[in-house]
């Protein structure tokens, strides 16, 4: 079960990177378009394949730490799921982003966690021909359940299709990845996919009309602002990499509905910092319905977390 402690810590750093997304797309002056967020997202996590020189440290490759050793020549196969992995998770991250923008995130990031665990449920079970037991099941299901009561109202039908759009394609996304792991290894798999993610990326500039978003935001964006993207993304790769490799080494479907873990580090840290945390981060609602309603969620999601060690 070491992968479920693995995805664990993956959504404690998660849960600093919603509080860091939701301050950055509420905020004008950061970077407000979900499209050019989104574009830096996916390049900044291709060069995560810095962690591969990490590997050269003597002891370190034991650890699960990937080498260069471990990487080969792509196969057409690798490279097609390659793309597939960096295209799925820049559209999830547009929806996602925009969603974030017209709607709170306490409305919105529950329902995407939510639709993205049942979704690689079901397409884990049909093109990974994957089986959990009971335990694993009742699991996700009480994750999935307490991931959802999270979100305080519905929101609206214009942000509903960007929601459930995000979630679905988080599902491919990590489908995908888990696809591309068993088809070769996790060292080869990460550092192909994080190649495509770069020239995927890269490639949205020959675009006229993206190039000129992304350069008219880069330009009118200040050294601050992109210090804070920067704390941002180091937090995602990390977590993303831990995400990743507990993708690997266990369950996909389960991975993805611990995503309801990520929502009880968001409340112990927005009430353990909240006098320093800006209002745009942060939900300040005390009221006592509110209140025992957050309790109610942190009660099934832990309990769907036990269930999975049981």
């Amino acid at each position: 079960m070491t992968w479920i402690l693995l995805a664990t810590a993956g959504q404690f750093l998660n849960a600093i990177v919603a509080i860091f997304d939701k301050y950055i797309v509420s905020d004008k002056n950061i970077l407000p378009r979900p499209f050019v967020y989104a574009f830096y997202t996916c390049l900044f996590t291709g060069f995560w394949v810095i962690i591969y020189f990490i590997g050269y440290i003597p002891g370190l490759a034991a650890l699960g730490v990937p080498s260069f050793a471990n990487v080969h020549a792509p196969s057409l196969q690798v490279v097609a799921m390659s793309f597939l992995a960096a295209y799925t998770f820049f559209i999830a991250l547009v929806s996602m982003y925009d969603a974030l923008k017209r709607a709170d995130a306490s409305n919105t990031m529950p329902i995407i966690g939510t639709v993205s665990a049942l979704s690689s449920f079901g397409l884990s079970y049909f093109f990974l021909g994957t089986q959990l037991n009971d335990n694993f099941i009742v699991g996700v299901v009480l994750l999935s359940v307490g991931t959802l009561l999270v979100a305080q109202t519905l929101p609206k039908m214009s942000v509903v299709l960007h929601v459930f759009h995000s979630g679905l394609f988080f599902a491919l996304h990590f489908i995908t990845m888990k696809g591309l792991f068993l088809e070769t290894s996790f060292d080869d798999g990460f550092f192909w996919s994080r190649m495509g993610f770069v020239v995927f990326t890269l490639s949205l500039l020959l675009v006229p009309a993206y190039y000129a978003k992304v350069r008219e935001q880069t330009v009118n964006t200040t050294k601050k602002a992109g210090g804070i993207v920067l704390l941002a993304k180091l937090f995602a790769g990390i977590a993303a990499f831990m995400l990743l490799k507990a993708t690997d080494m266990g369950e996909v479907s389960v991975v993805q509905a611990l995503d309801g873990l990520r929502y009880v580090f968001i409340l112990l840290i927005t009430v353990m910092f909240a006098h320093w945390l800006p209002d745009s981060a942060t939900d300040k609602d005390v009221r006592l319905s509110v209140s025992f309603r957050r309790m109610l969620y942190v009660v099934v999601i832990l309990l769907g977390f036990v269930v999975l060690f049981a």
